[in-house]
């Protein structure tokens, strides 16, 4: 028993001793990167970034390298990962939307294709299905488990029998409450889910459609409300934005575009803490493909259409739709009257986040419209750093993941954008993807690699 009890420890001793300390290694070290930090504040230059587990752990210049993994990084810029807050995964396949796509295998391969555009999180808004839930594809996602963005959901939507949106195209899962307890109790089954947004439906779009009652839509914000959850509206109106905004809503998920807003408006909204989400891609994309864009033969843009929907877009058929629609002139005013309402609010101080509605159809094509989405806020009247912003630290806020996200800070998460050049200095370089980091993890090259 002694000698048996020697030779234990003689093995336990070398063993400790066969793994030097040196080698264990503690951590992955950025070195020597363009910092954007997504708080607005100028690109710090030279600067070092240690990430340990899924967390940024330090950050400053020079840090100490000893037993960390070293990536050097000279000329890069590493900014945080792109959050969109306005999406729809699952429905579009080719050049088709339907409920029949709505499978994991579809949702998994649109929230990879986020990933590699450098957003790692979503707000799908209105349009998810039952499978979601019940395969515990929600559940898994936001915690990072699934590959991808991580997908938050804002369950089923609701909308309006016999107005929007149509029930086609993936839609027949939006609820349409006839009366305020009926939306209440649907508001209710929702908050057992994890969603922590709702999404209405308020307007017409056409004089032939009918809206949706404003005692409905009370009681759906006021449901969502008591639940602890947030109200999303989409709408097109002025006088909707007003009405909505002293009922209570919590975010705006378009643009207003019939009309600027004026200061009245303004002071509402930012009286009420309401999020703005302009969706200026959405707009451009309305008409843009009626002439040639500047981006249609980019590789950037193609690699991110679904299989199909490039033939589709160029298809004469589809350009003379757009071109030959009597509304076409009314489509390019709505942009206009979008990119200055969104450089107006954020200019008097109101929350704008990024969101796109990419994925709703094969035109507004996911990862390409959030990079879009970016340059259109610098049209606008945003500067890079502004627009940066917008996509990082206010989209976060907008998920309410901003005690973890948006920004690059110690304790937050690492979810990083490395670029290869600096998007300060031309926002179109956040297309220019290096790597992308989630959760500390090297997870794609980027959508042309």
């Amino acid at each position: 028993m002694l000698l048996k009890y020697f030779l234990t420890c003689l093995i336990a001793h070398s063993a400790c001793q066969s793994i030097p300390q040196a080698t264990v290694k503690q951590g992955i070290l950025l070195q020597d990167v363009t910092l954007i930090d997504g708080n607005g504040q100028p690109p710090k230059e030279h600067m070092d970034i240690l990430l340990q587990g899924d967390s940024i752990a330090q950050i400053g210049q020079h840090l100490d390298t000893t037993g960390v993994t070293i990536f050097h990084l000279s000329g890069k810029t590493v900014m945080p990962a792109l959050i969109s807050a306005h999406v729809h995964v699952g429905t579009l396949k080719g050049k088709d939307n339907s409920g029949d796509f709505y499978l994991r295998d579809n949702i998994i391969r649109h929230l990879k294709k986020y990933q590699d555009y450098g957003i790692l999180q979503v707000l799908v808004m209105g349009t998810d299905r039952p499978m979601l839930f019940e395969s515990g594809l929600a559940d898994s996602s936001l915690k990072g488990l699934a590959p991808g963005a991580r997908l938050h959901s804002a369950g089923y939507g609701f909308g309006v029998t016999g107005g929007v949106p149509p029930p086609s195209n993936g839609m027949d899962f939006v609820k349409r409450p006839a009366t305020p307890a009926e939306a209440a109790h649907e508001v209710d089954l929702l908050a057992k889910l994890p969603v922590k947004t709702i999404k209405m439906w308020v307007d017409n779009m056409g004089p032939d459609k009918p809206k949706m009652d404003t005692a409905v839509y009370h009681a759906l914000i006021a449901a969502a409300h008591s639940n602890g959850m947030k109200a999303a509206a989409h709408l097109f109106y002025i006088a909707d934005a007003r009405q909505l905004a002293k009922d209570g809503i919590d975010i705006i998920a378009h643009s207003i575009r019939d009309q600027e807003a004026d200061d009245t408006l303004i002071s509402l909204l930012k009286r009420n803490d309401i999020i703005y989400i302009p969706t200026l891609a959405l707009d451009k994309f309305a008409y843009a493909y009626g002439d040639i864009p500047s981006w249609l033969n980019t590789p950037y843009f193609k690699k991110s259409l679904e299989p199909e929907a490039y033939e589709f877009i160029n298809s004469p058929k589809y350009k003379d739709g757009i071109r030959n629609n009597p509304n076409y002139p009314a489509k390019v005013k709505a942009f206009e009257t979008a990119l200055k309402n969104a450089c107006k609010l954020h200019k008097a101080g109101v929350l704008v986040a990024l969101g796109t509605d990419s994925g709703a159809s094969p035109a507004r094509t996911q990862g390409f419209s959030e990079h879009m989405e970016l340059i259109l806020l610098v049209e606008a009247g945003l500067t890079p750093l502004e627009a940066i912003t917008v996509g990082t630290k206010n989209a976060a806020k907008a998920l309410r993941v901003d005690e973890e996200y948006g920004t690059i800070e110690i304790g937050k998460k690492a979810d990083l954008l490395i670029l290869n050049d600096n998007p300060a200095q031309k926002i179109e370089n956040t297309q220019s993807i290096y790597r992308v980091y989630k959760a500390g993890e090297e997870v794609s090259k980027g959508p042309l690699e």
